[in-house]
């Protein structure tokens, strides 16, 4: 379990590019994505490599990384080879590591947010497949809306394809991977018709 030693907002944080260009510590960097590339109290991509990956953005990173795979992770990877693709690109809504989401931080950091973005940017330079993955836990911080809504934003100035596997909640959240079957097929999303069904529900990004 990772629960925050502190606020994010006290932590030193690499830029999304200076986490591109540090060495990577313990792991084969030819096998795996993981930036930055060191356990810290965040964590803005953890993939493997593979020339037909899948992106999947979840809620917010937990205790995963290379070659330590948690059941989430291991989810995805299985969820992902059984549709097809040889790999997957993992990142969050928000980069804050906590096992738990209520125990984020309650006000955003923008500086996190905006360089979770241009690795979502980065990402999608790669594929243009997102899986939205990040369950109704979402609700937990007022903010993950609103980091949703620029999620969707830039997906759409690159022409990003959302997909979603398994049932949807009652408010229409995507399904969060962990319980998944691994036969669990993608299915288109409507993105922008459940970002205005969030919007309709009051969710105006407001910090909880």
């Amino acid at each position: 379990m990772h629960i925050p030693a502190a606020s994010i907002h006290s932590q030193p944080l690499l830029s999304f590019e200076e986490a591109l260009k540090a060495p990577a510590l313990g792991f084969d960097s030819h096998q795996w994505l993981y930036l930055p590339p060191f356990y810290t109290e965040y964590r803005y991509v953890l993939g493997t490599a593979g020339v037909h990956p899948l992106i999947c953005v979840g809620l917010n990173p937990s205790t995963a990384q290379p070659a330590g795979l948690d059941n989430t992770l291991k989810s995805v990877q299985r969820v992902a080879r059984h549709n097809g693709y040889d790999s997957f690109l993992m990142m969050n809504l928000y980069a804050q590591r906590a096992t738990r989401p209520g125990d984020m931080d309650r006000e955003i950091c923008a500086f996190l947010h905006r360089e979770n973005l241009k690795a979502f940017n980065f990402l999608l330079g790669k594929t243009k497949t997102v899986w939205a993955a990040w369950g109704a836990v979402m609700e937990t911080r007022g903010y993950l809306a609103a980091c949703m809504a620029d999620f969707v934003k830039e997906g759409i100035k690159q022409g990003a394809r959302w997909y979603t596997a398994g049932l949807r909640s009652k408010k229409g959240h995507p399904h969060h991977p962990l319980y998944l079957k691994k036969d669990s097929p993608l299915e288109p999303f409507d993105i922008t018709g459940y970002l205005a069904l969030l919007e309709g529900q009051g969710w105006n990004g407001c910090a909880k």
